[in-house]
């Protein structure tokens, strides 16, 4: 597993793809932030908040994870690699998480990123304090919202051979977790089915944790999504590779 994380983060990073990935998470969200006057823009709030940015984020996301983990698999079985790495001492296990490891890595250093966001907010409080219970509770469900989010571009990834075929699966199973099912349980169109639907949603439970709530049924509810997904992608690849 170890050589397959290693193999992937050098990959990305020897790649043009990998540094545009990452710069273009941080160009959308600092012009939206901090240039942009519209509902996320911070100099018209006031006051030391980062919640536009936690809101702003995942939307941004759902886009650029899936654009890192489309070649995770696709890229592999259009080449015929795929066949190279089953011939090494590495289970399917192995190479799966090896790979979502990575990925989840690259997510990890794009927040490491925003923190600058953290040190720049500092002036609009008047003791230059913050709450930092809510910001780390925020920090840790954007974590986990990475997390779940790179377990589905990984699996949509195992699905085809063409990249922007992966990459298009992800954005609509990424966006369907995301907001899809929430949305149709707030049209209150189910009954009670639709608190259901609610919490069947990545936002429902990353709500949650941006009200400083770190509640263990939302890091279960996020480890569950990552564990599906990784189990899915598996699945997937046992029917492929015979």
């Amino acid at each position: 597993m170890k050589s397959i994380y290693l193999k992937e983060l050098k990959q990305f990073f020897a790649s043009p793809i990998g540094y545009l990935s990452i710069g273009s998470f941080f160009v959308f969200t600092a012009l939206f932030l901090w240039f942009i006057e519209g509902n996320y823009y911070l100099p018209a709030y006031g006051f030391a908040d980062l919640n536009p940015f936690f809101s702003l984020a995942p939307w941004i996301l759902i886009f650029v994870i899936a654009a890192i983990s489309m070649r995770s698999f696709s890229d592999e079985f259009k080449t015929g690699t795929i066949e190279n790495l089953r011939t090494k001492p590495l289970t399917f296990k192995a190479i799966i998480w090896g790979k979502f490891l990575s990925i989840w890595t690259i997510g990890l250093f794009m927040l490491l990123l925003t923190f600058i966001y953290v040190y720049s907010i500092r002036h609009f409080s008047l003791d230059g304090s913050l709450d930092y219970k809510n910001l780390i509770s925020a920090y840790l469900g954007l974590i986990l919202l990475i997390g779940a989010m790179a377990a589905i571009g990984i699996f949509s990834s195992s699905l085809f051979d063409n990249q922007v075929n992966a990459f298009l699966i992800a954005l609509f199973l990424i966006f369907l977790f995301y907001y899809g099912f929430e949305g149709l349980g707030s049209f209150n169109l189910l009954g009670s089915l639709d608190l259901f639907f609610k919490k069947l949603s990545l936002d429902f439970h990353y709500q949650n944790m941006l009200k400083g709530l770190i509640k263990l049924s939302d890091v279960v509810y996020f480890i569950s999504i990552i564990i599906l997904f990784i189990g899915l992608t598996q699945f997937n690849l046992q029917k492929r590779i015979r």
